[in-house]
């Protein structure tokens, strides 16, 4: 083991959605005495997750599992009207903490139905994100060149594509490609789908993997994100694993390397990345930079519920219960 250098991608870490859904939740902890329900985690992170439970935050995967009249939070992920409707017919006080560009997916899902648009999803089957939109209007989910090939289309002269916000630039643009091969006269939304966040932490990856020999990407094994992170360094040719901490690296991934690359999914907090650069440096790491990069400075409104909540008289008041 020669680990002589640690770079740390940038950016990395939180996106503005996450530091909104998190912001979210503390400020509802404040706002309401325990227990408050989160539908589905948060964010996908195991930290996050687990610091909230601790606080008396309760998460849960069916509207049924929240007592009537509760405060429900619904994740960064969004949800589908079906949802919604059973939040409202359980009486719950809803917050709404799905990401803005979720939202803007939704919208468009909406939109296009309306317009008699066949849709056509890219994302990952099962994944929170991908259930919400769907709920949102009939649609087509394809997650592979093979999935495009069988697809079958009602109206292929009237037919568009959106995708889930947290995909593989790359591989999609090959979906994308392979769709417009099958239908010449496919539309795209009328801006990316895929979030700004997730388009910045691969390009970091890929210049990342010019200058180590492995990559350590922090996040949780159910973040969509953090894997595409790993999937990037692995085309970029460059061993890559997604750790939820320091307690799960392993000495052996280091043997013959000198260089070691590190960044965090979009849902790591920035305290785990300074854990795992304490741990590389006690295995002899001598220096640790930063890449160059411009600063993002994105920042979403928090939802008119909590505002609202806050400030019930337009005011500085705050909710007392």
């Amino acid at each position: 083991m020669a680990i002589r250098r640690v770079v740390l991608a940038k950016p990395r870490g939180f996106c503005a959605g996450v530091v909104r859904a998190i912001d979210i939740v503390e400020r509802a902890l404040a706002l309401f005495p325990p227990p408050i329900y989160v539908f589905h985690e948060i964010v996908h992170n195991h930290h996050i997750v687990e610091r909230l439970r601790q606080r008396g935050v309760v998460f849960v995967d069916r509207i049924a599992d929240v007592p009537e009249g509760a405060t429900c939070i619904f994740s960064a992920h969004g949800v589908s009207p079906h949802v919604r409707a059973e939040a409202a017919a359980r009486k719950l006080r809803v917050i709404d903490a799905t990401c803005p560009l979720v939202t803007k997916v939704h919208v468009e899902a909406v939109r296009f139905a309306r317009e008699g648009y066949t849709i056509v999803l890219i994302g990952h089957s099962g994944h929170e994100e991908v259930e919400g939109t769907m709920g949102e209007a009939p649609m087509h989910l394809v997650s592979s060149l093979a999935d495009v090939e069988r697809l079958p289309v009602e109206n292929p002269e009237r037919i568009v594509y959106l995708t889930q916000t947290t995909l593989s630039v790359e591989d999609t643009a090959h979906i994308v490609e392979a769709l417009r091969r099958r239908f010449p006269h496919l539309e795209a939304p009328p801006k990316e789908d895929i979030c700004y966040a997730t388009q910045n932490r691969q390009n970091a990856v890929k210049a990342l993997a010019h200058e180590v020999d492995l990559i350590l990407v922090i996040g949780s094994q159910n973040s969509s994100n953090s894997q595409r992170l790993r999937e990037v360094a692995h085309a970029a040719g460059v061993p890559a694993y997604v750790i939820n901490d320091e307690t799960e690296i392993r000495r052996e991934w280091f043997d013959a390397v000198t260089s070691v690359g590190v960044t965090a999914g979009a849902s790591a907090p920035e305290e785990l990345v300074a854990r795992v650069i304490a741990y590389l440096r006690a295995l002899g790491a001598e220096t640790v930079e930063e890449m160059q990069a411009e600063e993002e400075n994105v920042h979403f409104a928090l939802p008119s519920e909590i505002v609202r909540l806050e400030n019930p008289l337009g005011g500085n008041a705050r909710v007392i219960t």
